[in-house]
């Protein structure tokens, strides 16, 4: 991953191969923003209109690149787009730092240094600009020929050192800022390397190995279900949707603990490792990204490392529900029913709907813990792509505080989401002639539906919230900001925050 330094040094003296200052938009054209003033004093006081005069209009995300002034150390200036400027008296927010950040480390690749002189007032605000250039400058090279080196090898790096300006490397609150961004990072990081792994590679047991390693190395307590346990437990869920592939399934419990907790957390992730449809197969144009389909899990395996890194003062339960839904002569049929964990059955009326079954025994499962919490996340529906669209991921839950609470911790962190009611009018779509439940029911407010399928397995008096991120899971589109193509790491940032406020004792 990319180095991270803070300095007190000046834009102007600090030794880098590239210096990146902010510019917005401003009420007569391009402004600079605060941290940019020795490299526009370099300039004459004229950087702004030396980057109009290149086309920059200070638009959130644009990047341009121009030769340093005489008296810069930095042969090269890059100017990164924060947006419309803020009103006098305000200042630039963190997400905008962020995603800004981001654009210039993606510009920067095969650059040794670069030195962020972007607004930095607080440890926070460097934290942001931290975590930005770290995301940014994220690649996944495991599958390029000789690992992804060739000829041009360093002009295809990721940018190697990111120095915040304006942080203070003595100063106890950005030293702590910039060692959590730097953990942080690490493990969104993991889950994008986990969603961006082939299936081929990445089956449900491959997923549990790698669950088991990264818990010898943090100190976790870690458990693995085999299909023979699965079956002994009575996990009808997770067998019934993994019984068509030659991968079994796992469910997987991997904890991190800390001997003043007075809280307990448990987080469940979706993770089908690839998922065909099953019986219901998906059309052509909806499988070739389907390796997708366990980022929730990666999310909570992620969140759960994260917090051990932080030494989080609360304990952390992460279940990955995994399972690769194939169809073949052995996979479940529309019309059967499963005895799921929690004893209740449930006619599968589309084996496509596949991850509430296993998220249904996780849940239970979890549930008999009796958390003070519980919050699954998972690549659930396409309904709520439709809704959200591709960047916003939807907020369920069983207590309308909860839920709020979490969205505004998501919004806090960066991460667009949006609260989404369980009308209890839907379960009703969900009745079956032979069993207790159904897997889906109508065909409007599929999304939620879901939501309340999942809220039948959670046990009582635990709050409880499901987190839908099918839109921003995986990007196919051109990268932005922090956002490559391909596994984002998305809710890790909202995950891991949760815990911080649950140590805090602020659970919501």
């Amino acid at each position: 991953m990319t180095a991270l330094t803070l300095s007190t040094s000046s834009a102007a003296t600090l030794r880098a191969d590239a210096v990146v200052v902010g510019v917005a938009k401003g009420a007569k054209g391009v402004v600079t923003a605060p941290g940019a003033e020795a490299v526009d004093k370099a300039f004459g006081g004229k950087l702004a209109a030396v980057l109009e005069t290149l086309g920059a209009s200070g638009a959130e995300g644009e990047v341009t690149k121009l030769p340093a002034a005489d008296g810069l150390k930095a042969p090269v200036v890059l100017a990164v787009g924060l947006g419309d400027a803020p009103a006098k008296g305000d200042g630039y927010g963190y997400e905008s730092l962020r995603r800004a950040a981001g654009s210039a480390a993606r510009a920067l690749t095969g650059t040794k240094k670069a030195a962020f002189a972007l607004p930095v007032e607080d440890a926070e605000a460097a934290a942001a600009v931290a975590e930005g250039a770290l995301l940014g400058a994220y690649t996944f090279t495991a599958y390029r020929s000789n690992g992804g080196k060739k000829k041009d090898d360093a002009k295809s790096a990721p940018l190697a050192e990111a120095a915040i300006l304006g942080g203070k490397p003595r100063d106890k609150a950005f030293k702590a800022a910039a060692e959590r961004a730097q953990a942080l990072v690490a493990e969104i990081n993991r889950a994008r390397d986990l969603i961006n792994t082939p299936s081929n590679d990445l089956d449900p047991k491959s997923f549990a190995a790698e669950a088991q390693a990264a818990a010898k190395e943090f100190g976790l307590a870690v458990e693995v279900l085999d299909e023979k346990a699965l079956k002994k437990g009575g996990y009808g869920g997770l067998l019934g949707v993994g019984q068509g592939s030659e991968a079994p399934p796992r469910l997987v419990r991997i904890a991190h603990t800390h001997a003043k907790a007075t809280k307990t957390l448990a987080l469940v992730g979706k993770g089908i490792t690839y998922d065909s449809g099953g019986i219901s197969l998906k059309p052509a144009g909806h499988n070739e990204t389907m390796k997708c389909d366990m980022s929730g899990a990666a999310a909570v395996f992620a969140t759960v490392v994260a917090a051990a890194r932080l030494g989080l003062e609360v304990n952390v339960t992460g279940w990955l529900a995994l399972a690769e839904n194939m169809p073949s002569g052995s996979a479940t049929r529309p019309g059967d029913v499963l005895t799921m964990y929690s004893g209740k059955t449930v006619e599968v009326l589309n084996t496509d709907a596949e991850g509430r079954l296993v998220l249904a025994d996780a849940l239970a499962r979890a549930s008999e813990e009796s958390p003070d919490a519980i919050v699954d996340v998972a690549t659930l529906t396409g309904a709520m792509m439709v809704a959200l669209g591709d960047r916003t991921f939807g907020i369920m839950a069983n207590d309308d505080a909860f839920r709020t609470s979490i969205h505004e911790i998501a919004e806090e962190t960066g991460e667009q989401s949006w609260p989404m009611p369980l009308p209890a009018e839907l379960l009703k779509g969900m009745e079956s002639p032979v069993a207790d439940l159904a897997n889906i029911g109508g065909r409007m407010g599929g999304g939620l539906a879901a939501g309340l399928f999942l809220q039948e397995f959670i046990g009582e008096g635990i709050a409880w919230a499901h987190l839908d991120i099918a839109g921003p899971a995986f990007h196919e589109g051109a990268p932005w900001g922090y956002t490559p193509k391909g596994g984002t790491g998305s809710a890790v940032r909202t995950l891991v925050r949760l815990a911080e406020r649950t140590a805090a004792g602020d659970l919501g």
